[in-house]
């Protein structure tokens, strides 16, 4: 089903980069992120710190995986029409 958003979606999905290299650290929070982002808490955030990674790191692949979640609930909800 096309709607007039469809465009703004292809746009959001291709800046999300959901393609990006997720380091093997990233797995369990992402998995967390997509499936029960209420769960995440500083201390998985502050882990990833303490990990080595940036914060400018942590926030680029939630936010790239909260784009794809988004995307996948949002297709399977205009599927259902």
């Amino acid at each position: 089903m096309e709607t007039r958003y469809d465009e703004l979606i292809e746009r959001l999905r291709t800046a999300a980069q959901p393609e990006r290299v997720v380091p093997p650290e990233f797995t369990a929070y992402l998995e967390t992120v997509r499936m029960q982002a209420y769960k995440v808490t500083d201390r998985d955030v502050q882990a990833l710190k303490d990990a080595g990674f940036s914060e400018d790191q942590i926030f680029e692949h939630t936010v790239s995986t909260a784009v794809a979640a988004g995307l996948e609930r949002l297709e399977a909800g205009l599927g259902a029409l």
